[in-house]
Order: structure tokens, then sequence, then C-alpha cells
């Protein structure tokens, strides 16, 4: 493996409370050195004048598609579309078929990752048996077979009974329990958020309290059981003023937000024409929100109640989004602008950036105590994998779906200007993509 020099960027690791400039030396895999004016002699250098270097992100949620829906996206489409973003490490989410439910599905998974992924990929497993809410996998098998959390993402664990169970023989091994916090009973199958928006669209919309009403009963069940909780992708302003209340109380409870919910609001769908768009792309669950709630999230990252910003990368094949607004499957593609788009909040003020690149980096470490897995993941210290982003913050590019690495091409941001564009990306200390070669 080759000798590898960052030389001359802004080094920001928030694990370590590091930022100043300088080099980053990637030998054998592993950081070997960080500091000014590093020996260079044999190694292969990585211009990073003006750019931000960072430990590789992490991304807590995504939907890889395989196996079983590769129509949408496979190992190799979307974990090269991670790489672009500036993963490195990507947590792939259960809604396979089959679901990681037993350590034979985990073990054929990591199968095909050796065989086709270009970032690394850490495997959730199923909370319950095809993720049908009824019954718990053996979760013994998942923690062995090497998951590094539950979850039924996609579909909440809507019985308490079983929501608890969950929580305390997870927490015996150690695994996290990922969330999807809804309330099947109040969502009334909407399409988007319930308001203003949805009202004059006339569509059906998932009331706030669907969300929150869950939250509260899992934070309840948390607090039972002792077991880790983790609330996928909150959306709400009262959201993020429960688990900032379950934190102070000590309770292992941890969050992520979306990028979409940072930038976007529930007037996406409407689209910015006087005509309504019914805009597809914009369809997500749980929904874009308000302004008042957008304002919250950012509020969440900036304060570290929300400990990660993960994706939710939900690729689709384009037919399957063109067609009537309540038909179509919810996910948005965005692996590909996910750093751009919270750049550019960067660069509008509205978020900070060591706040920013924590939750990219070290707070999704955390979150799901990774670092049992990968030791050393998500900080650029001595001995650390050799897992670099390197991003130009001022450089600005336009959204162009067409030239996505994934397959999904169903993203509400398309034609828009964003400002940060991912430079480099070294994982294992191999350089696996520069700018150069960029397709976004």
């Amino acid at each position: 493996m080759s000798t590898l020099l960052i030389r001359g960027g802004r080094v920001i690791d928030p694990a370590s409370g590091r930022d100043e400039r300088g080099d980053v030396l990637i030998e054998n895999g592993h950081i070997s050195a960080v500091g000014g004016s590093l020996d260079a002699t044999g190694a292969e250098v990585v211009e990073a004048g003006g750019c931000i270097v960072a430990p590789g992100l992490v991304d807590l949620h995504a939907h890889l598609r395989e196996p079983g829906f590769e129509q949408k996206g496979t190992l190799a489409t979307e974990t090269e579309a991670a790489l672009r973003g500036g993963f490195t490490t990507v947590c792939a989410m259960p809604n396979t078929d089959p679901a990681p439910d037993s350590a034979p599905a985990v073990e054929g998974l990591l199968k095909r990752v050796a065989q086709d992924a270009r970032v690394r990929v850490l495997p959730v497993g199923s909370t319950t048996v095809n993720r049908a809410g009824e019954q718990l996998s053996a979760l013994s098998e998942l923690a062995e077979a090497g998951c590094v959390a539950i979850s039924d993402d996609g579909s909440p664990v809507s019985g308490g009974g079983l929501m608890r169970h969950a929580l305390t023989l997870a927490g015996a091994l150690g695994l996290v329990v990922a969330e999807h916090c809804d309330e099947p009973s109040l969502n009334g199958n909407g399409s988007m958020h319930e308001g203003a928006v949805s009202e004059r669209l006339g569509l059906a919309g998932q009331p706030t309290a669907a969300e929150t009403a869950a939250i509260a009963r899992n934070v309840e069940l948390c607090e039972l059981t002792g077991g880790r909780l983790h609330i996928m992708h909150v959306t709400t302003a009262t959201g993020v003023d429960l688990v900032a209340h379950a934190k102070e109380r000590g309770l292992p409870v941890t969050c992520e937000v979306t990028p979409s919910h940072l930038f976007l609001t529930d007037e996406a769908v409407a689209g910015s024409d006087p005509t309504p768009a019914y805009d597809t792309s914009a369809k997500v669950n749980p929904p874009l929100r308000t302004e008042r709630d957008r304002l919250a999230l950012l509020a969440g990252v900036n304060a570290g109640v929300i400990d990660a910003i993960a994706t939710d990368h939900a690729p689709h094949a384009p037919e399957e989004k063109q067609c009537e607004f309540d038909q179509a499957p919810f996910g948005i593609s965005c692996a590909e602008t996910a750093l751009a788009t919270v750049a550019t909040l960067v660069e509008r003020g509205e978020l900070e950036l060591g706040a920013t690149l924590r939750a990219l980096t070290q707070g999704p470490v955390e979150a799901f105590s990774l670092e049992r897995h990968v030791p050393g993941i998500g900080t650029l210290t001595v001995g650390a994998p050799g897992d670099v982003t390197v991003l130009a913050p001022e450089e600005r590019w336009t959204v162009d779906p067409l030239r996505f690495a994934s397959k999904g091409r169903n993203t509400p941001l398309a034609g828009l200007e964003l400002r940060g564009r991912v430079r480099a990306v070294v994982v294992g200390g191999e350089l696996r993509h520069a700018a150069e070669a960029a397709h976004v």
C-alpha cells in the first residue's frame, strides 16, 4: 500500500479538537502523522490548499437496496454515490430482500459488500423477523455476525411490549435500537406533512404528533429498560425538545437528522411556481416539515442535541416516482448532495462548521459505538484508519441528477446551485475519489 500525503489543508478533527493548517500523512492504511511540513519523500501527494481536510464522513443511515431491489440501486452504484459525497463509512439499512434478520442473511450481505462496495459498509440488522413487527429477530446472532445496530427502518416497532423487549435484549448485547418513530394510528397514511401546504394541495398529511408521540413512548421505554435508543431522522421542533430532555435526564438516547430536513420544508412539495407541482422527488418519510421545525433542527445540530447528520439516502428507479403523488414511494437520493447541502447552510450562517463536521464524524461514531467495530474510526489521530475527506468549501456547483453515480435521480435539488465540493476521498489509505473523476 502506497504512502499518501494530503498537503496544505485546514485540518479539522472534532474528536481531538484539532483545527489548524497542516498535512496528513497516511502509511500502511493508517494515519501516521498530522502536522506542518511533513516529509513527502516517496509519497503520493494530494494538494489540499484552500480545502478542509476532515476525517472520512460516516453515514448512519443509507438504503443501498441490494439484495432484492437492484432496480433502485446496487451496492456498487450506491457506495460509489456515497464515496463521491465524501462518505467513507455507511451503515446499511435493513429494508432489503431478504431482510438481515439472521446470521446467514447478514453474512450473505457482507460477502456482497466485500466484492462490490466502494466504501466501508457496516450492517444494521432487522429488529423483527422480516421487519414485520411481530417477532424479534435472533438478536444475539445479529450481534455476533457484525451488526452495529438493529432497526426496522421504514416501519416503526408499533407494539410497546415488543419495543420494550427489543431495548432490553439489545442493551444486554451492546446493540443500539435505531427506531423510526411514528405512531401508525396517527399518521393516517399521509403522504406529506399535515399543515397549510397539505391543505392547499389537497393531500393527506402526517401530523407532528405521529412522530412526537412515538418518541415520547420510546424514551420512556428507554428509561424503563436501560437499553440504548437512537431516534432516526427527527423532523419536528417538539421531537428535538424531547431528545434534549431525555439527555438532561441522563438517558442513553441519541438522534439524527437528514440534510433534506435541514435544508427544505414542506413547501418543496408544491414547488416555486404559482401552479402546485406535487413534486414526488420531495416525498420523504418522515415528511419535510415547516420552517419552524427546520430552524429547530438547525439549532439542535449547533447545540449538539442532535448527534448525527445522516442521509437517509433512498434511491428509486425513475419510473417509480413518475406517478401521482399519493402513489409515489417515499425517499430522496441524496448521498451525492448531502455534504454540499450542509456546507451551503454553513455558508449561510445557519449551521456552525465545527458542529456540522462533528455530526458527520465523531457524533455518528459515538451514537452507534462504531469504534468497537473499527477502532479509531471518525478521527485523524495517529493510528486511526486512513479515512479522509477533502472538501473545497468555496466551490460552487449545480446539481444535475443525470450525472449522479446513484441509480436514483429522485432529488428535489435538481438545478440548484450548492456550495462546497468534495475534492478527494481516501478510504483505508487508498485514494478512491478525486474531483477530476467526479460526475456530479
